[in-house]
């Protein structure tokens, strides 16, 4: 008798930050996280620790009440294991240690202490697991520091730690936006790590950075509205927050609604920060990341044979086995379009290769879904997804290549042409000839494992050749034939059916 596959083990983490106190729990320590619970209070502990060295004792008190609740949240939830960490207000604090004794009694755990170059690394981790590929400057913006890390792949250096948290800068500048100026301005001109930025990508990461590119996406109305691995070009962002900087003198800034009341009076300094950046590290692009200190402390602890994991296809996997009608049969859709680039020589890049193969682990998610809306759902599922290791142009050609998949090839089923805007025509034009094989594949096997591998491509100049195999034979019918034809004229080439 088969036993029942056990149910993997939940893992939280309570982040006490500067500005926010925030409990996040994954359904399990895994390459690709899945949120299951995603809370915080913005508490503000460190909004007065710059000009009085104390945590504020209104902010204590809410931030233990928070503390109280998430600490109810993992029992009722069930958690596994609650990791607890705490960053720059509670470690230069005087009243940080008895603030953190009297959230560990709450808490039941251990309360982790960041060291500014131990948050460094852990934000340029966060970001390792999110982005596919880093290189350049991770700068974590928190309520009461800026993080600064070079990363290049997975290596990590070392850090530096700076007090120009949005909350920490509003404190040393009494609010004097030309005071924060000249703190800002030179606190950032000797740094050596921002040095090594030019013409590479910062990675922007903390809350109130989020809050200004969703800002930017809605004031340039863009059609996505998933901040991770939001790209705006340096000399873009650069007049962003100029401009921001000048709806604070108007008090403009009081009236956006997008972004929570006790993040609005702080947008202005991460602002001001993000500009000076630019302009000391001139890099090419910045690039907004929802991946940071938390999920950088879980992929620190899993096995080295984990991190080392694709992030994307880790993440279409787990959907590829929650979603679709057979696992296997996605693996097996892998290796079958693999042989179809070979034999037709299809050019590919390795990034490429790696948007294909998460296609085909989620060309089966919609099923379930009724026939007639399967492509314009499946393709919101994925291009909203809540994945990593994936930027928004790869997004939307996965999703694309899904949606041709189930609505077809014909010009009254084309999808959003905001969403085919994000792509450029000939990523747009693959994205159909993907969408085309996987309508061959399933049409052929019934999303069923055991049948693709039993049928083979052959070329002949510029006829492409689908054989079955003896075995097979009774699956072939006039609708697979026309249907692998539209495939082989996507391509230039002529089509048919093979019997073997």
């Amino acid at each position: 008798m088969k036993r029942p596959r056990k149910r993997p083990t939940s893992v939280a983490v309570i982040d006490i930050g500067s500005n926010s106190v925030r409990l996040v729990v994954y359904a399990a320590m895994a390459r690709s996280l899945v949120t299951v619970f995603n809370e915080k209070a913005l508490c503000g502990l460190g909004r007065e620790v710059q000009s009085t060295g104390l945590l504020a004792p209104d902010a204590v008190a809410k931030a233990l009440t928070s503390l109280r609740r998430f600490r109810a949240l993992c029992k009722v939830q069930k958690v596994g294991r609650v990791h607890a960490i705490a960053t720059a207000a509670c470690r230069d604090a005087t009243n940080g240690p008895d603030f953190i004794a009297k959230a560990e009694r709450i808490c039941g755990v251990p309360i982790k202490i960041l060291s500014g170059p131990r948050e460094a690394k852990l934000s340029a981790l966060g970001v390792v697991s999110g982005i596919h590929n880093p290189d350049g400057i991770v700068g974590d913006l928190g309520g009461g520091s800026l993080e600064l890390i070079d990363v290049r792949g997975n290596r990590v250096h070392s850090g530096v730690t700076l007090p120009l948290g949005s909350l920490a800068l509003q404190d040393s500048s009494h609010k004097s936006l030309k005071r924060a100026e000249r703190i800002v301005k030179t606190d950032l001109s000797g740094v050596a790590h921002l040095k090594a930025g030019r013409g590479r990508t910062f990675y922007a990461v903390g809350g109130t950075w989020r809050a200004l590119a969703r800002i930017h996406i809605i004031q340039s109305g863009y059609p996505l509205r998933v901040m991770h691995g939001y790209s705006i070009p340096a000399a873009d962002a650069l007049d962003f927050a100029q401009r921001l900087r000048r709806l604070a003198s108007t008090n403009m800034l009081a009236n956006i609604e997008a972004v929570a009341d006790a993040r609005r009076p702080l947008l202005t300094y991460a602002a001001l920060v993000l500009e000076y950046v630019i302009r000391v590290a001139k890099p090419k692009t910045i690039v907004f990341s929802t991946f940071g200190v938390r999920e950088g402390l879980l992929y620190e602890m899993l096995p080295q044979a984990e991190r080392a994991k694709d992030g994307l296809i880790s993440a279409a996997q787990d959907l590829n086995e929650l979603l679709s009608r057979s696992a296997r049969h996605a693996q097996e859709l892998i290796a079958w379009t693999d042989r179809l680039v070979r034999v037709t020589k299809l050019r590919e890049t390795d990034e490429d290769r790696r948007l294909r193969h998460a296609a085909c682990l989620l060309s089966d998610i919609g099923w379930r879904v009724h026939p007639d809306h399967r492509g314009e759902e499946t393709l919101n599922l994925i291009i909203n997804g809540n994945f990593g290791a994936i930027s928004h142009q790869g997004r939307a050609f996965v999703a694309l290549s899904v949606f041709y998949r189930y609505a077809g090839l014909s010009e009254e089923n084309e999808p959003p042409t905001l969403i085919r805007g994000l792509v450029p025509p000939a990523m747009v034009e693959r994205a159909r000839v993907l969408g085309a094989a996987f309508r061959v594949a399933h049409l052929v096997s019934a999303a069923r494992p055991g049948v693709l591998p039993a049928t083979h491509f052959r070329s002949d100049g510029r006829k492409l050749m689908l054989v079955f195999e003896h075995r097979m034979v009774d699956l072939v019918a006039d609708r697979v034939g026309s249907r692998f034809k539209q495939l082989a004229r996507l391509i230039g080439r002529s089509g048919s059916i093979v019997r073997r």
